[in-house]
């Protein structure tokens, strides 16, 4: 099985007409989603590789049933889109664009709370639940279908740890990247209750980094809450002290969200880390035992 997305979600891609948004619906159609609408105000009537282009999403959810939004807008209109999806009630929404400013977000966050939408992102690769359905941007080649879930603040952490464990033979479930900016619309706690209930998850990777304490948390969530088997990795182990890299949402602040305090929690609470990415396929393979 697979969780938010799965062979029956009907995709519409905002941006379409966008070299971006155009270029990846062609490889979500390949991997076989059934990309039913494209919105971009304005050229509403085109058609995109035999997609129909509306010029609101009102007008493609009423049209075609769609129940799953990607967003390839510009960063100043990326918070209007995610907005104007909400408004439809599409059920998932996927915000790949990168650099939506923080206060934008927060008026994002706040309305999904009384939504019915969820969101995953911004600044995120999307999610892929192997051999049914594509929504975002990550390299389908390389996923394999099975029973590993993998959860991720990190889009190219993401395909280096799914590229190790498919040459392990360790197919997915569902992967995905939840995004790396500080105001996210999606959390590790809820991706990681959903493959806890998720029948076909025998067991998830959680790839964290440093900055924030998304990690802590969902550390005792996993100690208090998961029966399965979970494998975790820290990006920024060797970062040189007091500089900032990565994300926006890889930020340390009052010696907090170390790589060395995230490891040491995560392990307090009984998940198995892994230090050595090269290695990182090999030791998920002596843990899940599949």
């Amino acid at each position: 099985m697979s969780i938010f997305i799965n062979q029956d979600t009907r995709l519409l891609v905002q941006g379409i007409t966008g070299n971006e948004g155009g270029f990846h619906t062609r490889q979500c159609q390949e991997y076989g989603t059934k990309v039913v609408a494209g919105v971009t105000p304005g050229k509403g009537g085109l058609k995109i590789d035999n997609v129909p282009v509306f010029n609101t999403v009102s007008e493609a959810v009423a049209t075609t049933g769609v129940n799953c939004s990607l967003i390839f807008v510009p960063p100043p209109f990326a918070a209007d889109a995610i907005l104007e999806a909400i408004a439809g009630d599409i059920q998932l929404i996927v915000a790949v664009t990168e650099g939506i400013p923080v206060m934008d977000m927060l008026q994002v966050k706040n309305l999904l709370v009384t939504s019915k939408s969820r969101l995953i992102g911004p600044n995120c690769p999307g999610l892929i639940s192997p051999g049914q359905c594509k929504v975002g941007i990550m390299p389908g080649s390389i996923h394999l279908p099975g029973s590993i879930g993998v959860i991720s603040r990190s889009g190219t952490l993401t395909y280096e740890v799914v590229d190790q464990l498919t040459k392990e033979g360790l197919g997915q479930s569902t992967c995905l990247g939840i995004g790396g900016d500080p105001v996210v619309g999606t959390s590790f706690i809820d991706c990681l209750s959903a493959f806890e209930n998720d029948s076909g998850t025998s067991g998830i990777v959680m790839v964290g980094e440093i900055g924030g304490t998304a990690e802590e948390e969902a550390a005792r969530f996993i100690r208090d809450k998961m029966s399965k088997p979970v494998v975790g990795f820290i990006a920024g182990l060797t970062a040189p002290p007091g500089r900032r890299m990565g994300h926006a949402g890889a930020i340390i602040s009052g010696g907090r969200g170390t790589a060395t305090e995230k490891i040491n929690i995560m392990r307090e609470c009984g998940i198995q880390v892994c230090e050595d990415l090269v290695n990182f396929g090999k030791f998920c393979r002596s843990v899940f035992r599949c």
